[in-house]
């Protein structure tokens, strides 16, 4: 896929790795609108950046857990844009509760931002991007989604749902979208981390160090860029943590 002319959807995109996908998409003459909740300021930082890579920026203040509010969404890129031909499902929240402090209210957050929002984003963009003969959607996993750590369940599980939603989407769009996950290790620190608990991590990767978003962002444009034949996949960009 040529990137250059194309309109795309991050969800996410304010901020950490969705800014740094929309920008890397901007850069190649990319189309972004993307979404944000509560993150006001970063979105319009970020979409001053879009235009400053000479393409329209869509900023969206939405709830991706909710149906309607989601069709209003693809509804609002199909009348600025009239297409759309790449989703990337980076929208997430990373919650540390302890199993014995769960609550329904821990699950449904992460299930409904992490899972839902995915599954509904892929329904109605779909019937949009099937206009388009190659469209793709990306949906961000974690490599924990295979291999759950402790104190993240709901966040692991809706993980795991994930990269299963990627492969039922693979089939069910195929071969008109393709359909795709990558699942990152240790990217970006999450707020508060110490760098003596960062160093910790680091030491239990097999490659010795933290990636970077650029591992990430490169990994999403072969996915898009660099192969028309992949669908159903999840690529792990984990620095061997999966294996460790």
């Amino acid at each position: 896929m040529r990137l250059a002319g194309r309109v795309s959807l991050i969800t996410g995109g304010a901020q950490r790795i969705g800014r740094e996908l929309a920008l890397a998409l901007a850069r190649r003459d990319c189309a972004v609108a993307f979404t944000y909740h509560h993150s006001v300021r970063q979105a319009r930082a970020t979409a001053r950046e879009i235009e400053a890579c000479g393409v329209r920026a869509l900023p969206i203040r939405t709830d991706l857990s909710k149906a309607a509010r989601v069709r209003q969404l693809i509804a609002r890129i199909d009348q600025v844009f009239g297409r759309l031909d790449i989703l990337i499902n980076s929208a997430a929240n990373f919650d540390r509760v302890r199993f014995d402090r769960l609550t329904e209210h821990d699950w449904d957050r992460a299930l409904d931002t992490n899972l839902k929002g995915p599954f509904l984003c892929a329904l109605y963009a779909s019937r949009l991007m099937r206009r388009q003969p190659h469209a793709k959607i990306i949906n961000i996993a974690d490599w924990a989604g295979v291999r759950p750590y402790k104190d993240y369940l709901p966040y692991c599980v809706s993980k795991a749902g994930v990269i299963g939603l990627t492969k039922a989407l693979a089939k069910e769009l195929a071969p008109r979208i393709r359909v795709v996950a990558i699942a990152p290790g240790p990217i970006l620190p999450p707020a508060g981390m110490t760098a003596a608990a960062a160093a910790r991590i680091a030491a239990r990767v097999p490659l010795g160090r933290w990636g970077s978003p650029e591992d990430l962002v490169n990994t999403a444009l072969f996915l898009l860029e660099g192969t028309d034949f992949m669908t159903g996949s999840t690529v792990f960009v984990d620095g061997g943590q999966l294996i460790a």
